[in-house]
């Protein structure tokens, strides 16, 4: 009776079609963690959205059920990443999608995750020594530059820049302030840095650090604004537009009212939802179909936003982030 099965199996085999009997078993569901820097800041909840979006495209795609775990810390707290990263292995997560705070302390915990065999991508903030196979989001020294070109050309070339900067311990706002400094020295030898202004990064802090800032040194006459976090509140701003040249990261909606009304000149837009959206797609690639981007960066251009484009750009954010 032996013989007959096993005669069975192999004759089973056979009519199999080349290497099928090797081929692995599409999952039914996936479970995939993301783990942003913070739940205040809302260039995280437009990437929410984008994971949330990428995992219903995707599950229609492949006929799957794609889950999106989201474990964020309500501020930023980069050992708070560390531990939720450590728990969506124990979890089960298929993978993970992580933008670091502070790069020092989440590499051992994405390595862990890595050989335990959940695949992980960062977004928007990299930590470079870690196992993760793919960064998505903004190039940082390219955005650095950008940013200080565009503010130069609106300062005519001359003047005071200040360099708002978040997090001091976050590498992607690190490479972002070192090339405006380096772009504002080879191209703009009439305009002085007075300083990198680093703050907790909430609006509230933000805009406060602003407000001391230009108290203590109203020479000011441009910010060069690596983030748009104090743009998130209402009358952050406290000189005459037009007085201040300013040129910022972001523009989600609460941003535009400084770009409508003469206070920010120009917005450069990250577009944050497809950090969501695409570190959701490169983790079902890497777990569906065992495939990894050709290069390890995926850029991710950013949009100028402009009085403008204004229209334009709203339709974006009509998708990014519906009112």
């Amino acid at each position: 009776m032996k013989k007959y099965l096993l005669l069975a199996v192999t004759l089973a085999m056979l009519a199999l079609p080349a290497g099928a009997a090797d081929q692995p078993t599409a999952p039914k569901t996936l479970s995939l963690g993301l783990v942003a820097k913070s739940q205040s800041n809302p260039v995280f909840q437009a990437a929410r959205r984008g994971a949330e979006a990428a995992a219903v495209d995707l599950g229609k795609k492949y006929g799957i059920a794609i889950k999106i775990d989201w474990r964020t810390p309500n501020d930023e707290n980069a050992q708070q990443q560390a531990d939720n990263i450590e728990q969506l292995v124990l979890a089960g997560a298929n993978g993970i999608a992580v933008s670091c705070s502070d790069a020092n302390k989440v590499t051992d915990a994405i390595n862990r995750a890595v050989k335990n065999h959940v695949p992980v991508v960062t977004f928007d903030s990299d930590a470079p020594q870690s196992m993760r196979f793919a960064t998505y989001g903004t190039a940082d020294k390219e955005c650095g530059e950008q940013i200080m070109d565009e503010l130069g050309k609106e300062m005519g070339g001359k003047g005071v820049v200040a360099i708002l900067a978040g997090n001091q311990n976050a590498p992607n706002l690190q490479a972002r302030a070192k090339a405006v400094r380096d772009e504002c020295a080879k191209k703009f030898p009439n305009i002085k840095i007075l300083d990198t202004y680093y703050h907790k990064e909430t609006a509230a802090d933000a805009a406060a650090k602003v407000e001391q800032v230009m108290e203590a040194n109203p020479q000011i006459t441009g910010w060069a604004m690596i983030g748009g976090w104090p743009l998130f509140t209402k009358n952050a701003l406290k000189w005459s537009p037009g007085s201040v040249k300013c040129v910022a990261v972001d523009a989600l909606r609460p941003q535009l009212s400084y770009l409508e009304d003469g206070h920010v000149n120009l917005l450069l837009a990250q577009q944050c939802y497809e950090w969501g959206y695409q570190s959701v797609t490169l983790l079902v690639d890497k777990i569906v179909n065992n495939k990894t981007p050709t290069a390890v960066f995926v850029p991710s251009p950013l949009i100028p936003v402009t009085k403008e484009t204004l229209a334009d750009y709203k339709k974006k954010l009509d998708v990014w982030m519906p009112e």
